[in-house]
């Protein structure tokens, strides 16, 4: 029997926690990475009862239930979640609606329950059946990069000074702000036809960036400069330019020889560029055509400059 579901028995804890909730609900977690054992770790650690967790590998399920005694734990998510009063669904993004789905067709759902994904990029409105199952529904992103945490160090607060976003029915936004604020962060509602392009500018603040200082880091290997020296030579820059951004914005925090209108410089850039790293070319080419008009936004180009540029880069 792979099922390794514990007997327990589910209760709300009354306490009065930052979130202002008098009795904190039970909640059960269903899917085992690190977002979900995170969750699991420290909601048990503010006082929210935790009735269950889940994972279709019974090694993850019982690694994550190990995280906090005394959790029961099953590959059978509607077994976990039959006591639950909120339901957290942290399943890779392609299985969260199927999960939902078995829940609410397997009565694994009590009436009234809230379930939660924790998908940055899908809508709430994707947990189709938990409403006909009685359940009401919500999306609870921590706007936070997991991909480096420790497991082993769970005592790190990941969500300590974080956005968390939320967005769906009032119930469980309700819930999910109040939770955030007991974990230590702050609450965001967006509205869900937003979810994509609040996902996208998320994506673009933190990957996009990564990728662009993937390409810093070919470039400066291209001018002689080691891959362990590449900090030390650049970090600074990013420091200063990260902290111009909180200062002023990214308009008014945009230098270099676009926002100069310096055509000559951007030429024997895409000169040296097509020769050293010509696969980067086109992408050099699109950023500096948006930083153009970033630049027309901050009013530091002639538009004599400003044509010349779009010329250049081909816009």
């Amino acid at each position: 029997m792979t099922e390794m579901l514990q007997s327990t028995r589910c209760l709300s804890v009354s306490v009065k926690g930052t979130g202002g909730l008098l009795v904190k609900p039970v909640c059960a977690v269903v899917g085992c990475g690190r977002v979900g054992v995170s969750l699991l770790f420290h909601l048990k650690r503010v006082g929210y009862p935790i009735c269950g967790v889940a994972s279709r590998s019974e090694g993850s399920a019982e690694r994550a239930a190990k995280a906090v005694e005394g959790v029961p734990f099953s590959t059978r998510a509607s077994e976990v979640t039959q006591g639950a009063d909120v339901v957290f669904i942290t399943t890779p993004d392609d299985t969260i609606s199927e999960v939902a789905e078995a829940v609410s067709a397997e009565g694994g759902l009590k009436k009234g329950a809230s379930v939660i994904h924790c998908s940055g990029s899908l809508p709430s409105t994707i947990l189709t059946g938990v409403k006909e199952a009685g359940g009401e529904i919500g999306s609870m992103h921590p706007l936070q990069s997991f991909a480096g945490l420790d497991l082993k160090a769970l005592s790190d607060n990941p969500f300590e000074g974080i956005i968390v976003s939320v967005e769906g029915d009032e119930k469980p936004v309700a819930l999910a702000l109040a939770m955030a604020a007991d974990l230590g962060a702050r609450g965001l509602t967006i509205e869900t036809h937003a979810k994509t392009m609040y996902h996208a500018a998320a994506v673009v603040a933190s990957n996009c960036f990564v990728t662009v200082q993937d390409m810093a880091w070919k470039f400066i290997a291209d001018a002689g400069v080691s891959e362990k020296d590449a900090w030390s030579v650049l970090g600074p820059l990013i420091e200063g330019t990260l902290a111009n951004i909180k200062r002023v914005g990214p308009v008014a925090a945009l230098t270099g020889p676009v926002a100069r209108g310096d055509v000559a410089t951007i030429d024997a850039h895409l000169e040296k560029i097509g020769e050293m790293q010509p696969k980067l070319a086109p992408l050099y080419r699109a950023l500096s055509l948006h930083m153009v008009d970033v630049a027309r936004r901050k009013k530091s180009l002639t538009p004599e400059a400003e044509a010349a540029l779009v010329k250049r880069l081909g816009g």
